[in-house]
């Protein structure tokens, strides 16, 4: 893993520690972090060489390339970093016990992850999806607080 992409995550970490996982992080992400900010840009840039060095997303189920590039530690504030590469796909379902924070980065301009273009997500503890990706292609970065996520089956 990169050093550039490490240094990157836990300077978001940091930031975010201990707050709650709710609206007002969300927009407070998007208007500091959002897709014209320096750090955005780094992020999608490290990330779209992590792929192509082929030490980020190097696994594959089901047409969505993923992985799991932090795990919850002090360095990380207890955040689990997660990337996954979706195109034109919805993924399985799985429920946030403490919540997830989703940085979206379309490669297709008009992908959208869960009706979200470019910035940020923020599902609130104990919500729960299928992240869809349409239409086209997107990465995301999630952080997961205490690396904590259930898969679950919807009837």
């Amino acid at each position: 893993m990169s050093e550039v992409f490490q240094e990157l995550v836990r300077a978001i970490t940091r930031v975010i520690a201990g707050r709650p996982l709710d609206p007002a992080l969300q927009d407070w992400l998007n208007e500091t972090h959002g897709p014209t900010s320096a750090w955005f840009q780094q992020v999608q840039q490290a990330c779209l060489d992590g792929i192509a060095a082929g030490w980020l997303c190097n696994r594959e189920a089901e047409g969505i390339r993923y992985g799991r590039v932090v795990k919850p530690s002090p360095d990380s504030a207890q955040f689990s970093v997660d990337v996954v590469d979706m195109n034109d796909v919805v993924g399985p379902h799985h429920m946030h016990p403490a919540g997830e924070i989703d940085l979206v980065m379309p490669v297709t301009p008009e992908a959208r992850f869960d009706g979200t273009a470019a910035g940020w997500k923020v599902y609130p503890p104990g919500s729960a999806h299928c992240p869809t990706v349409r239409p086209g292609r997107a990465i995301v970065l999630y952080l997961l607080p205490e690396g904590r996520i259930e898969f679950t089956r919807v009837a």
